[in-house]
């Protein structure tokens, strides 16, 4: 884990207090956790969707605009959740 001036260094570096750098972390964290759960609901639940997977976005920060990282991770997620929330209304669909 790292250490206060760990995080104060890096925060400066991207020209961000502390507290923004802190935000961003959390933000992309919570972003990489939500789709780590839904590739593995498509992996448990919906095998026959694991070949319209994509590898998870490298999400190295750019110095300049960090929020970059967090649009990428925003729209993966996204496009994953859209497909599949539609796959699973057209299996419901099939069924009445």
């Amino acid at each position: 884990m790292e250490n206060k001036s760990d995080l104060e260094t890096e925060a400066a570096i991207n020209g961000q207090t502390l507290n923004e750098s802190k935000i961003h972390k959390d933000i992309e964290r919570d972003l990489n956790l939500k789709i780590i759960q839904v590739t593995m609901k498509i992996k448990d639940h919906y095998p026959e969707l694991i070949k319209f997977l994509e590898e998870i976005p490298v999400t190295i920060p750019d110095e300049t605009n960090m929020e970059i990282t967090l649009k990428n991770l925003k729209s993966y997620y996204d496009s994953l959740s859209s497909m599949l929330n539609k796959y699973i209304l057209e299996q419901s669909e099939k069924l009445k």
